[in-house]
């Protein structure tokens, strides 16, 4: 009811050229959020005093000639405002802006992705958006810095300057999988990520083959990445022979870091090793 009863206060207010002046209150024109402040409205007698803004409003009796005060965090949300003052049978309106708190309290930190393989160019992203302690997004440009730290002791820094209230930046991924902790500090607040770094695809992969009685025992050496991570255990290896137009294959799972196959044993056949779209060497078997 109490809004409905505003909406009206407004509407009137809006309609009567005569009465309603804009910035007629005295209102500073800007204030920060959190801030106390005062304003002394003309005349004599009593008025009701109506604040609307986002999010926010203020109803108050008010004495005309005499100063009003407002504490601190009477109005907290960022954005513009609106006053009307209704007094007897007139009303006069102003405008004000409430701007954020210039002291950070909170920053908003996503960082994407959670996991990947290492050694990707630009490979982490990290985005920060800074908040005064009411919530508001504080616009005025704060000096950001980013870490981006690997359990070897390697760290990688990025500075810059939010704008709008955000800034961003990006990371390669580093050469060895673990653990890295991602940072971003502004001023005295740090907020903290966890970004795990995962072996890339197998490379330079190869294998040997030797006879085992009637079959052929086909044997990896350890596989690695090409920054020398191992692959984990439980990555596909596919063993390939051709013999005279015919074909057969095997996938095998990595265990302790290595796959070995028995595959039957044909003089003059092909074989191949791949994981996933990565080739390794091929054998052309004679004996």
């Amino acid at each position: 009811m109490r809004f409905v009863v505003l909406l009206a206060v407004l509407a009137v207010a809006s309609m009567d050229n005569a009465l309603a002046q804009v910035d007629s209150l005295g209102f500073p024109r800007t204030v920060q959020a959190g801030s106390a402040f005062s304003v002394q409205f003309e005349g004599n007698g009593q008025g009701t005093l109506y604040i609307v803004g986002p999010g926010q409003v203020l109803k108050r009796d008010v004495r005309l000639g005499e100063t009003t005060y407002f504490s601190a965090s009477s109005l907290c949300n960022a954005g513009h405002y609106l006053a009307v003052l209704s007094a007897g049978s007139s009303s006069s309106k102003g405008e004000f802006d409430v701007l954020p708190a210039s002291k950070p309290a909170d920053v908003s930190f996503l960082a994407k992705p959670s996991r990947l393989p290492v050694g990707l160019r630009n490979g982490i992203t990290g985005a920060v958006y800074v908040f005064d302690g009411y919530h508001n997004l504080i616009a005025s440009p704060m000096p950001v810095q980013f870490e981006l730290a690997n359990p070897s002791g390697g760290t990688q820094t990025r500075s810059t300057v939010t704008r709008y209230g955000a800034a961003w930046t990006e990371f390669d991924s580093t050469p060895q999988q673990g653990v890295d902790k991602f940072l971003a500090r502004i001023g005295d607040i740090t907020s903290s990520r966890i970004v795990r770094q995962v072996p890339g695809d197998p490379c330079g992969l190869k294998m040997s083959a030797t006879q085992a009685g009637e079959k052929l025992h086909l044997v990896t050496e350890p596989v690695r990445d090409c920054s020398g991570n191992s692959v984990p255990d439980g990555t596909i290896v596919t063993f390939t022979q051709t013999y005279r137009g015919a074909q057969s294959t095997v996938d095998v799972p990595l265990k302790r870091g290595i796959a070995e196959v028995e595959m039957p044993s044909h003089a003059g056949a092909t074989i191949s090793v791949a994981s996933g779209v990565v080739l390794g060497n091929q054998i052309q078997w004679e004996r």
